[in-house]
C-alpha cells in the first residue's frame, strides 16, 4: 500500500511522558500489546491541538474541562465521549499524528509489538472516507518498527451495535482496497449485542485469511464468551474477565491456552470491577489461564501498559515473576510472525528482569 508521510506536523504541546530510564535502571518489560484501541490513544492535548488545526469548536471550555469529563460510570458512559471526541480527526494527516503520538509513547512503556485496533464505522459514520483512515494510520505503521522500534499489526474493528450487514459492507470495502489488515475484531457496547449477532462476519473473515478477536466477558456474560469461541471462531478473547465465573469455562480456556488481553485499569475506570484490589487477574493467573496486560484507550483510562503493570505492583503486590510471565504470554499469543516472536522472547530473557 503507498504510504502517506505528510507535511503538516503537529507542533502542539504534547502530554508529559515518562522519563528515559537512567544508566544501570533496568529497562520496561518488554511486551506486546494485543488490546488497544488506536482512537483510544487521543490524549487531550492532541484533541485540542487537531480541533485548533481543523477549526472545529470543541465542547469543552479548556484541558481541565476536558479532563473532568473522565469519570465514567459504565462503559456507555466512556463510549459517549469516546465517539464525541472523534470529531477532530478530518484528514490523514490527523490519523497519522495520532498513531505517531501512541507509538512513541508505548515505545517508552516497553511495547515492542502492538496489535492496534481501528474502528472504521464510527469514521464513516462521520463522513470521513474509508481510505482516510486506513491510510493515515497505516502510513505511520509502515515505518513503525524503523522509527519506534515496535513491530505492528492492524485490526479493522466492528461496532457491535451496529448491524451486522453494516460491518459485512465495510468489510468487503475494506478487501476491496486492499487494506493492509492482518484480522478483524469486535468492540464497543457488549450488553445486549452478543457474539451470534456476526457469525456471518467472522466466517467471511475467515474465509478471507484474517485473523479473528472479540471483546467478551467484560460487562457481558460468561456465555459470550463461549458463543465467541464457538460461534465466531476467535482466537483470542478481549477482556474476558469474567469468565472466573465459569469453572467449566476457565477449565476449557486452560486447556485450549487462549488469550485473554485483560485490561485492568481500563475494568476500573468503567466499573467492571469495583476497584484494582478486587481485580480478579491474581486468580486468572493462579488458575493457569493464559492472561496478558493491555491499556485498552489508554489516554481515558489512566494509563499505558507500563503504568498498568506499575499499579498492579503497587496495589495488588504483583510478582516480578508474574509481570515476566504475562509478557511472554503477550508475546506467543500475538500474531507477529515465528521468527519475531523468537526475537522478542529472546530480549525478555535478556531484559534483566
Amino acid at each position: 500500500m503507498e504510504t502517506h508521510d505528510g507535511d503538516a506536523q503537529l507542533t502542539a504541546e504534547e502530554p508529559e511522558e515518562p522519563e528515559e530510564p537512567e544508566a544501570g535502571e533496568p529497562l520496561p518489560l518488554p511486551v506486546a500489546e494485543l488490546h488497544l484501541h488506536i482512537e483510544g490513544t487521543l490524549e487531550p492535548e492532541l484533541i485540542f491541538a487537531l480541533a485548533e488545526r481543523n477549526g472545529i469548536a470543541l465542547p469543552y471550555a479548556d484541558l481541565d474541562e476536558l479532563r473532568s469529563r473522565y469519570e465514567f460510570t459504565d462503559l456507555q458512559s466512556f463510549l459517549d465521549l469516546y465517539y464525541a471526541n472523534m470529531a477532530v480527526l478530518q484528514t490523514e494527516q490527523d490519523f497519522a499524528d495520532m498513531t505517531r503520538a501512541y507509538l512513541a509513547r508505548a515505545a517508552l512503556a516497553g511495547v515492542r509489538h502492538a496489535e492496534i485496533m481501528l474502528d472504521p464505522q464510527a469514521h464513516l459514520s462521520r463522513g470521513i472516507p474509508l481510505q482516510t483512515c486506513v491510510n493515515g494510520v497505516a502510513s505511520v505503521l509502515a515505518g513503525s518498527r524503523e522509527e519506534f522500534g515496535i513491530s505492528t499489526l492492524l485490526i479493522a474493528a466492528f461496532l457491535r451495535d451496529l448491524t451486522e450487514d453494516s460491518a459485512l459492507e465495510v468489510l468487503e470495502q475494506l478487501l476491496a482496497m486492499d487494506a493492509p489488515i492482518a484480522g478483524i475484531g469486535l468492540d464497543s457496547a457488549e450488553v445486549g449485542n452478543p457474539p451470534a449477532k456476526f457469525e456471518r462476519l467472522f466466517a467471511r473473515a475467515k474465509d478471507a485469511g484474517l485473523h479473528r478477536i472479540a471483546h467478551a466477558g467484560e460487562e457481558g456474560p460468561p456465555s459470550y464468551i463461549i458463543d465467541a469461541l464457538d460461534l465466531l471462531d476467535v482466537e483470542r478473547i478481549d477482556h474476558g474477565i469474567r469468565c472466573m465465573e465459569d469453572p467449566e469455562l476457565v477449565e476449557r480456556l486452560v486447556d485450549e491456552l487462549m488469550p485473554l488481553t485483560v485490561c485492568p485499569l481500563s475494568n476500573v475506570r468503567l466499573r467492571a470491577v469495583d476497584t484494582l484490589a478486587e481485580h480478579p487477574l491474581p486468580s486468572m493467573l493462579a488458575a493457569g489461564l493464559n492472561v496478558c496486560v493491555n491499556s485498552d484507550d489508554p489516554a481515558y483510562f489512566g494509563g499505558y501498559v507500563d503504568d498498568n503493570f506499575a499499579q498492579l505492583k503497587s496495589v495488588i503486590g504483583l510478582s516480578e515473576f508474574d509481570c515476566v510471565r504475562m509478557a511472554a504470554n503477550s508475546i506467543r499469543s500475538s500474531f507477529a510472525s515465528e521468527e519475531r516472536k523468537a526475537e522478542l522472547l529472546a530480549e525478555l530473557a535478556a531484559s534483566g528482569h
